[in-house]
C-alpha cells in the first residue's frame, strides 16, 4: 500500500482541529466540507460571532418577551452586565454547595428517616434533560462527596411513570428528597408530579415541605407554593436562563451536585469552551466550524438530519439532549424578518456500536439525507481492561467499529464528523454542552432565526388547555342514561365529534366515565354515562 502524498495528509490536517487545554479534537475530514463553500460563509460567521459578542454583553435576545439570554454567565458570573447580577449568580451556586453539604452530611435529614438516600427530580425539557443527561455521564465518577443520593426523574405527568417510581422507590420514598424544577410554577406536568409525590409521601404521614426543594422564579406559583408549605429551601432561577441552556444553572448544579458529581469542574469545562468558542479565528472556532458543517451539509435549509452516534454507553440521552437543544431552537416557521423560513434540524441518534445492529443499514443503503456525529471518547474504562482475544481488548473493539463504521459511511458518499475525548469526566461534558450550545447560537444566525423563543411549544399548550376545558365540560355533560357521542358532544356545547369521542375513551377507561358497548362494536356506536 502506497503512502498517502504529502498534500492529502495536509489536507487531512487542516481539517482537523485539537483543542490541547480540553484534551478534545474535532474531526471533519469526513464532512465534504468544500474550501470555497468555507470561504463563502465566513463573512456570514463573522457577523454570526459579532451577534454573540452582543448577546454576552447583554443585548435583547429574545424581542417577544424582551429577554436577555445570559447563560454563559453561569460559568463566568464576572461577565454579567450588571454587578448584582454576578452577586446573584455566586451566591446561588454557593448555595448549592452549602445545601449539598448540609444533607450529605445529615445536617438536614428527612423526619422519617437518619438521613436522604434518595433524591427526585421532578421536572420536564429542560429542567429535566440536562440533569438527566449530567446524572447518566457522571454517576460514579469523580466523586467529590462522602455519599451521593440516588437519582430519580419524574420528567412527564403520566401516572403509570410515577407508580413505577414510587414502586421502585418503595421504603425509599421515606428517605427521599423531592426537587421540584419549574421557572414558572406553572408548568402542568411538574406541577402534577409534585402533588402526585406530596400525595405518596402523605399516605405514609410524611410532611411534604420536609422533604422538598424548589428551584424556581422568585415570586413565581412554585416559589409562594414554597414558601406556604415550608420547603427545606428554595434555589432561584432567572428569566435570562432558558430551559433548554439551564444544565450549567440550579437547575444542573444541584441534582448532580446531590449525586456526587464535581459541579465545579463542570462548570470550568464550559467556562473553558466558551473562552474557545469566541475566537474570531473563524475556523479555529470550533463551535463556528461545527455550524459551519451543518450549514453546509444541509445546503442551508436543513437539507440533513443530524444522526447522534456516541460509542459510549455513558452518553446514550446526549441525543435526546440534543434533540431539545437543536430542535427546539432552530425549528422555525419564520425568520427574525417574519419570512417563511420552515427550517429545522432533525436530530436523532442512540450509540454505537448498538446501531450498527440497527439503523445504520439505511444509513448506508438508504437516502442521502444525514450526516454523523460519532463521539469517541479515547479512555475506554477507569480501570485495566481483561484481552477478549490476543492484545485486543473489548474497548479495542468499540474503537473498531467507530472507524469501520465512519469508513464504511465515506465509502458510500456519506457525511460525517468525529469529536472525540481523551476522557469522560466533568469537566470536559461541561465542555461538550458549551461546545453544542454556542454553535446552535452561531447556527441560528446563519439562517437569521431567534434560537431563544418557542412559539410552536406555546401553540401547543394552548391547544392541550383547550382540551382539558372540553374534558370538564364532558364529564358535567354526561347523564345517568348513556348518551353517543353526538348527543354527548351536545351536551358539552361542542361539535368537534371526534374530540369528544377521544376524551370519553380515555374518562371511561380512567373510571370518569361508564362505557356502555356491544361486542364488535366500533367505538364511535358506543354510549357514555355518568360514573
Amino acid at each position: 500500500m502506497s503512502a498517502p502524498s504529502a498534500a492529502v495528509w495536509r489536507q487531512s490536517q487542516a481539517q482537523n482541529l485539537y483543542l490541547d487545554s480540553l484534551g478534545m479534537g474535532l474531526d471533519m475530514g469526513a464532512m465534504a466540507l468544500d474550501t470555497g463553500a468555507l470561504d463563502n460563509l465566513k463573512p456570514a460567521m463573522v457577523r454570526a460571532l459579532a451577534a454573540m459578542r452582543a448577546l454576552e454583553a447583554g443585548a435583547i435576545a429574545n424581542a417577544d418577551e424582551q429577554r436577555r439570554v445570559g447563560h454563559y454567565w453561569l460559568r463566568a458570573p464576572e461577565l454579567a452586565p450588571e454587578p448584582e447580577m454576578t452577586v446573584a449568580i455566586e451566591a446561588a451556586r454557593a448555595a448549592v454547595h452549602a445545601l449539598v453539604g448540609d444533607i450529605v452530611a445529615a445536617r438536614i435529614r428527612p423526619p422519617g428517616a437518619p438521613r436522604f438516600t434518595h433524591a427526585v427530580l421532578v421536572g420536564i425539557g429542560g429542567s429535566c434533560l440536562g440533569p438527566q443527561l449530567v446524572h447518566d455521564a457522571l454517576v460514579g465518577k469523580g466523586q467529590t462527596t462522602t455519599l451521593g443520593l440516588q437519582l430519580s426523574f419524574v420528567d412527564n405527568t403520566d401516572p403509570d411513570g410515577v407508580d413505577r417510581l414510587l414502586s421502585r422507590l418503595g421504603d425509599a420514598l421515606a428517605s427521599s428528597l423531592v426537587v421540584v424544577v419549574s421557572k414558572s410554577g406553572g408548568t402542568k406536568e411538574t406541577r402534577n408530579g409534585m402533588l402526585e409525590l406530596r400525595a405518596a409521601l402523605s399516605r405514609r404521614g410524611l410532611p411534604f415541605g420536609a422533604h422538598a426543594v424548589a428551584v424556581t422564579s422568585a415570586g413565581s406559583k412554585l416559589d409562594e407554593y414554597a414558601q406556604e408549605h415550608g420547603f427545606i429551601a428554595r434555589l432561584p432561577m432567572w428569566d435570562w436562563v432558558g430551559g433548554r441552556t439551564s444544565v450549567t444553572s440550579t437547575v444542573g448544579l444541584l441534582p448532580a451536585a446531590l449525586q456526587g458529581s464535581d459541579i465545579d469542574a463542570l462548570l470550568a469545562g464550559a467556562a473553558r469552551m466558551d473562552i474557545l468558542t469566541r475566537a474570531e479565528d473563524v475556523w479555529q472556532n470550533p463551535a463556528a466550524l461545527l455550524a459551519a458543517a451543518w450549514f453546509i451539509a444541509g445546503e442551508g435549509v436543513g437539507k440533513r438530519a443530524m444522526v447522534m452516534l456516541p460509542y459510549k454507553d455513558r452518553l446514550l440521552l446526549l441525543s435526546r439532549y440534543l434533540q431539545q437543544l437543536v430542535m427546539e431552537s432552530l425549528g422555525k416557521r419564520l425568520d427574525r424578518n417574519g419570512e417563511q423560513l420552515m427550517h429545522g434540524l432533525t436530530v436523532y441518534g442512540n450509540k454505537g456500536s448498538t446501531d450498527q445492529h440497527a439503523y445504520v443499514q439505511q444509513l448506508l443503503d438508504g437516502p442521502d439525507d444525514f450526516f454523523v456525529t460519532f463521539l469517541q471518547v479515547l479512555r475506554g474504562r477507569d480501570g485495566d481492561s481483561i484481552e477478549v482475544e490476543p492484545n485486543v481488548t473489548s474497548g479495542d473493539y468499540l474503537f473498531g467499529f467507530l472507524r469501520g463504521n465512519r469508513r464504511a459511511l465515506a465509502e458510500r458518499g456519506r457525511r460525517s464528523l468525529t469529536i472525540w475525548l481523551q476522557r469522560l469526566d466533568a469537566r470536559r461534558l461541561g465542555a461538550l454542552i458549551a461546545l453544542y450550545e454556542r454553535a446552535v447560537g452561531l447556527y441560528a444566525e446563519l439562517i437569521n432565526v431567534n434560537a431563544y423563543h418557542q412559539p410552536g411549544v406555546e401553540l401547543g399548550k394552548r391547544a392541550a388547555a383547550a382540551t382539558l376545558r372540553l374534558h370538564q365540560r364532558v364529564l358535567l355533560a354526561a347523564q345517568d342514561e348513556a348518551q353517543d357521542v353526538a348527543a354527548l358532544a351536545l351536551a358539552a356545547g361542542s361539535d368537534d365529534y371526534d374530540e369528544v369521542l377521544a376524551i370519553a375513551l380515555h374518562a371511561s377507561e380512567n373510571d370518569q366515565l361508564r362505557c356502555l358497548r356491544q361486542p364488535g362494536q366500533p367505538p364511535w356506536l358506543w354510549r357514555f354515562a355518568r360514573h
